[in-house]
């Protein structure tokens, strides 16, 4: 009988292979992963085992980190648009001083070239856009040199040259520094090729392990695709009672730069997007698209000095933030994380009616039943009563995706909506934003690093460079 160095129910690790974890949102993949990194105890009638290396347990050789669609890893203490609150700013540190020291002089060379450290050792770690901060948690886990590394989600938040440099870091650590990896991943497609086996996983258990190749040419027979389409949904969304606007230039950005202690985080910008009009905002990590994003929806106080019109209206001329808010129905990192807390999943979607994290007053049955068709749409009905801490980085994000729709808006803007989707949810969200834009004429700004997520509504492009 074979053995390896981890081994749990018909998971099984053995020296030199690396593994990907595969299978559809809410399959049960991060739960197992926990029982194979011996984070949990197993079940009743279910076993783990751990060999040793170099006379040390693998358990205590591995490092897991995860990447469930949020600025950085939550806490009790972080609060929705803390990122832009530069009142507390100078409380936080610079990457320089909480990085750890490395004495391997090459490992850490290796780190900082392959992350470009360089370009975020002087922000401040509030300061980092959302795939600077998860380049900046990698580096941070991969100090340490850990014998097994276990990621979940690792190309989440980040441009495609960054997947391409952490792709050639992970080879050069299975090259040169022997280390074993473990990805955990929604989509087949990014399975990379240093990859050896691959589990599948459904209904909360490991299927049968198979090789790559194996596992690519019988994807769709192992996960097939169960769409019908989706008339059901494009009927749910023409039933919605839909107010219109006489404002055809819906937002107006002049000269609109971003600074913080004298670091530029958003070069200036020049922006008018007119009704019906859906634009794709694209540009790499760091440049800034975030931080737009949080200046059109008012969540940055810096928006006040600057020269932005929304719906007709000049920014600081007497208009209130709900009022800018009630028209537009948003999805953000940030957003995500300030959500990582126990809250009933029903109170989630219907705060998008108020624009509040979380719910603080009675709703109308007319707004339940608002907030039940838009969880019939996004497939989320069975996750009513559920504490959202407990769904999947996946069902999280169509839970927020049901929020951000929930009032029917003429302006959604989705910052990498389609993160931690499966193939399916991934396909029905593009479909739902698409024959929602259409249909009622509505406008839309999506930010994704992956050409293939625009929506085939998208009319305009708008490219940002860094500072």
């Amino acid at each position: 009988m074979e053995t390896g160095i981890i081994e749990y129910d018909n998971f099984l690790l053995s020296s030199g292979e690396q593994i990907a974890i595969v299978g559809p949102n809410g399959s049960g993949k991060s739960t197992l992963i926990e029982y194979v990194r011996g984070a949990k105890q197993p079940l009743p009638g279910h076993t783990a085992r751990f060999a040793a290396v170099n006379g040390r347990s693998i358990k205590e050789l591995t490092r897991y980190i995860t990447f469930r669609d949020s600025y950085g890893s939550a806490d009790s203490t972080y609060y929705y648009q803390q990122r832009w609150n530069t009142t507390e700013i100078e409380d936080y540190p610079y990457i320089r001083d909480i990085f750890p020291d490395i004495a391997d002089s090459a490992w850490k060379e290796t780190l900082f070239r392959v992350f470009s450290m360089e370009r975020i050792l002087d922000k401040r770690i509030v300061t980092l856009s959302s795939g600077e901060m998860r380049k900046y948690q990698l580096a941070r886990m991969l100090s340490q040199n850990p014998a097994l590394l276990i990621v979940e989600s690792p190309y989440i938040g980040l441009d495609a040259p960054t997947r391409k440099e952490l792709d050639t870091l992970f080879r050069h650590l299975i090259a040169e520094w022997n280390m074993q990896i473990i990805l955990i991943l929604s989509r087949a497609a990014e399975i990379p090729d240093f990859i050896t086996h691959v589990y599948p996983v459904s209904n909360g258990i490991f299927l049968d392990k198979r090789t790559r190749q194996d596992f690519s040419d019988n994807a769709d027979r192992i996960f097939p695709d169960n769409s019908s389409g989706f008339a059901e949904e494009e009927h749910l969304i023409d039933s919605l009672p839909v107010a219109e606007t006489d404002c055809r230039e819906l937002v107006y950005c002049n000269n609109v730069s971003l600074k913080y202690g004298g670091r530029t985080i958003l070069n200036p910008v020049t922006w008018s997007i007119s009704k019906g009009q859906r634009w794709a905002l694209l540009g790499p990590n760091g440049c800034g698209k975030s931080a737009l994003l949080s200046m059109i929806y008012a969540d940055n106080p810096q928006s006040y000095a600057c020269d932005i019109s929304l719906f007709g209206y000049k920014r600081g001329s007497g208009e209130s933030i709900w009022e800018i808010k009630k028209q537009i129905g948003y999805v953000s990192p940030e957003m995500h994380r300030s959500y990582m807390r126990h809250l009933p999943v029903s109170d989630i979607v219907a705060s998008g009616l108020y624009d509040t994290i979380g719910l603080y007053r009675h709703i109308s049955e007319q707004d339940i039943s608002r907030c039940r068709i838009w969880m019939r749409i996004f497939g989320i009905t069975q996750f009513t009563d559920r504490d959202f801490a407990t769904l999947s980085s996946g069902e999280q994000r169509l839970v927020l995706l049901a929020r951000a729709f929930v009032k029917n808006p003429q302006l959604v803007i989705l910052d990498e909506p389609l993160h931690g989707l499966d193939k399916y949810n991934r396909i029905k969200v593009m479909h739902i934003i698409n024959h929602y834009c259409k249909h009622f004429d509505r406008s839309a700004i999506i930010v994704t690093h992956y050409p293939e997520e625009l929506p085939d509504c998208i009319t305009n492009q708008k490219v940002l460079e860094r500072p």
